[in-house]
Parts: structure tokens; sequence; C-alpha cells
């Protein structure tokens, strides 16, 4: 089937606001609405500067002064929420009450409550609230489900996701308790994603049931390092490892069954390495490429046809309530407190 491009599902481009000038939303929406022919209409920034620098570098049409002034403006239909963490929750129901869809950056919310009171507005309000996993809508991944449930690994064994990276910078947001940081939010909300789509597959849920924590050096509640092991439907094992300590950069998923294994290399950046490694004992080993048109291309493509047309699409706001109820499980096994409610 051919997946359509932003412009292809719908006859007008996409109107897009963005709450926030920041780094991912370079790679995550400019690019990919530019080559796919949507507007970037407005900017709104804490730093009026830092967004008319934006602006000028990026193609945006317009800067507003405020986040208020961004939801008001007539001509933004879609907000783009890539603010801290602690700012999802209030900034995408306040899109929601002015009327406007919403891609919002993962994780959806600050804790499982804040996600509920989300969705809630959301579903009452029949718009198209996006949680921008956009892994799950590359080849790549969907062709790994293929695999895992199609029988050519046997029985299933184990589901391994690790996710570690160096440390950010001392004064990054990621170490911020108050803005919902830590490891487990930041990685490990993929991880934990990537188990829930394979349960849904596999005809059930997925389910933590150990995890151990390790809080940044002089960070209280912070985590720095995560390991959860999750119970998956039929007696498959899953594997979490997220850390960002480590010197090296592994964002890797790999599944096993009795008759071999499967890997996607990075299935958070697809367009640097496409590959779908499959192993078979007693075979030689199969690369099967997918396409390194990034993930993020593709998530536009189908929040286009979710607003332009009503396509379904799978990271909606439940699935957001689902990510959350498992982050704020994790944290409770490990010790920890799930992240604070945003105060606005």
């Amino acid at each position: 089937m051919t997946t359509p491009t932003s412009t292809s599902a719908g006859s007008e481009p996409l109107r897009i606001g963005l709450l926030g000038a920041s780094r991912i939303a370079v790679e995550s929406l400019v690019v990919p609405a530019h080559d796919g022919g949507a507007r970037l209409v407005a900017v709104a920034a804490r730093d009026p500067r830092r967004a008319e620098q934006f602006a000028a570098e990026h193609g945006v049409e317009r800067v507003v002064a405020t986040y208020e002034d961004l939801l008001a403006d007539p001509e933004v239909e879609v907000v783009y929420n890539a603010l801290p963490n602690s700012l999802h929750a209030p900034w995408n129901l306040a899109a929601i009450a002015a009327g406007k869809h919403v891609l919002t950056e993962k994780p959806f919310a600050s804790n499982a409550e804040e996600a509920r009171t989300v969705a809630d507005a959301a579903a009452a309000s029949g718009l198209v609230v996006f949680d921008a996993f956009h892994h799950r809508y590359h080849p790549v991944f969907a062709r790994l489900l293929e695999v895992v449930t199609g029988g050519e690994l046997g029985t299933l064994r184990t589901v391994r996701v690790q996710m570690v990276m160096p440390p950010p910078p001392e004064d990054d947001l990621r170490w911020s308790l108050p803005l919902a940081g830590g490891v487990l939010m930041d990685l490990g909300c993929y991880a934990l994603n990537v188990m829930s789509t394979v349960a849904t597959a596999l005809g059930g849920v997925a389910e933590p049931v150990a995890a151990h924590a390790v809080e940044g050096e002089g960070r209280p509640g912070v985590d720095a390092r995560f390991e959860v092991e999750v119970a998956l439907p039929g007696a498959v094992r899953g594997e979490i490892l997220c850390a960002m300590s480590d010197p090296e950069l592994d964002f890797s998923i790999m599944v096993t069954g009795d008759l071999g294994e499967a890997k996607i290399n990075n299935f958070i950046k697809v367009s640097t390495d496409d590959r779908l490694v499959v192993r078979r004992h007693g075979e030689d080993e199969r690369v099967e490429h997918l396409g390194t048109r990034s993930s993020y291309h593709h998530q536009l493509d189908a929040l286009t046809a979710a607003v332009r047309t009503g396509a379904p699409f799978p990271t909606d706001a439940a699935d957001g309530v689902v990510n959350l109820e498992l982050i704020d499980a994790c944290y409770r096994l490990a010790g920890l407190e799930p992240r604070p409610t945003s105060k606005g």
C-alpha cells in the first residue's frame, strides 16, 4: 500500500504552529514539513530573540509574542508542543480548548493522572491529539511486528529494547525533577511503547514486574539509568535498559525466539540505518532494507491523513495514557515517585 505524502492526504497543506523553538523541532517537524509542503505558520518561545532566529533559519512565517497568542492565531490549525515534559499536559489541554489539533512530543504528560485528563479532553473535542512516537510509523518497525507475529522466529522468548546514550549537559532539562526529567521519561517512554505495541500484537498487554533505577549523582529522584523486566503475552520476557550515562549510543530492538532472532539497530533514527536483520538457526543472515526516509516524515504523513481525512492512527491520546501508566508503574517498582503534576 502506498503511504500518502503530507500533501496527497488532503488538498490543503497543514498549517502548523510551534510551541517552543526547540532543537528537536528541526529534525522532527521542520524538515518533514518543508519536504511535504506543510506550512510552518508561527512560532512562540519564552525568549523572543530565539524565536526570531529560529523563524529566520527555518522558514517559519512569523513569530508571535506568547504561547497564548499562538493558540489564538486563526491560521494555526495544528499545534506542535515541543516544550519541556512538565508543560506537555497543560499546553496540550490549552490547545484542545482553543480548538486546535495537537502533535505533542512524548511523553504525553508528566504522569498518568495528567495523561487521563488530556485524553478525556481529546475524546470530548473530536480533535486529533497525536503522541509523537514516530518509530511506530516507519516500515522497519511494522516489518518487525510482522516477523514477531508470523512465526518465523518460532516460540518467542525475549524482547529486548536498549536505549543508552552519553550524559546530557549538567544544565539539561532532562536532569530536572520539576520539569519531569529522568531517563525513563526521555528514553524509557520509547522502550515501554515498544513493549506495549508488541504486547498488543501478541494479543495482550505489557506488565512491568521488576525495575531498578540509579539516580543521577546529586539529583535525588531523577533517574540516570533504568532497567525494567516486563511480562508479555505467552510467557515472553521483556527486557529494557535505558541510560543517559553510557559512552556510546545504542537504540536497538532485539527479539529472540527458539528458531532465531531479529534486530533493528536504531529504531529511533532509521534514516541512518534502515536494516532489519533476521538470523535463523542454520540459515544465512537475512538483511531487509526498509527505507531511509525518516520516521518523522512518515509520522507527518499519518498526522496529515488524520487531520484531513479522519484516518485512524495508533499513537492517540488513549495510547498516551497507557504509556504513562507503564512509566508510573516502573517508577513505583523502582522505589521512586512518578513525576510530579505540573503547576502550569
